[in-house]
């Protein structure tokens, strides 16, 4: 299950640029959370520790986030941040409600596994990702951290299906109607330096059935 994230945040009341520019320059970041059956409340982070997130953590948004609001903690999944285009700081961030029993929608990254056992990299073959992440439908509580796969019986010329993947329990992919590929493993083409001496042995060839 991917790791439980703890934010510091407080009740935004100023909104509109103006309101989010003050509030920038106190340090804070405005952020909205909607979703659930309670309207959209807006709050402001920390600028820092939204930012470590954004620029340390590479699985923030498949992950699980606490706002401590004060003396209350609200349950939410990173859904987008507006970063300022020249800068890269956030300028805002939204947030998902993550009630209990819940499902989410989020990408997991892929991890591959016995790269250096995988009989058709050890042949000479070329890895070809095709995902590096598989947007997956999972419950809140069971998020998981990464989708392993395995290339220790790959072959050149093999693919890896998403059915080839072992999916934690009730954790399923948003595309069910084709059997999509994440990997395949292919044959390396000729060189540059190959294809000369291709050439040159044909007009050598050549050469020989003229005389």
């Amino acid at each position: 299950m991917s790791e439980t994230i703890q934010l510091t945040a407080e009740p935004r009341e100023r909104t509109g640029k103006e309101g989010a520019r003050a509030l920038r320059k106190t340090g804070m970041v405005p952020a909205i959370v909607y979703g659930g059956k309670e309207p959209p409340q807006k709050v402001a982070l920390v600028d820092r520790e939204i930012r470590r997130q954004l620029e340390l953590n590479p699985r923030f948004f498949s992950s699980v986030v606490e706002l401590k609001l004060g003396k209350k903690v609200i349950q939410v999944i990173p859904r987008e941040a507006q970063l300022h285009p020249v800068k890269d700081h956030p300028l805002h961030v939204d947030f998902l409600r993550a009630a209990k029993g819940s499902t989410v929608t989020v990408e997991v990254p892929v991890h591959f596994l016995n790269e250096e056992r995988c009989p058709g990299l050890r042949r000479g073959g070329v890895l070809n990702i095709v995902r590096r992440e598989i947007e997956l439908v999972c419950p809140v509580e069971a998020i998981p951290e990464r989708i392993d796969v395995d290339l220790a019986a790959v072959e050149i010329g093999d693919s890896v299906h998403i059915s080839a993947v072992t999916l934690p329990a009730n954790v399923t992919p948003t595309i069910t109607d084709r059997d999509f590929t994440i990997c395949a493993v292919v044959g390396r083409g000729p060189t540059a330096d190959e294809d000369e001496e291709g050439e040159g042995e044909g007009a050598e060839a050549g050469g020989e059935a003229d005389d």
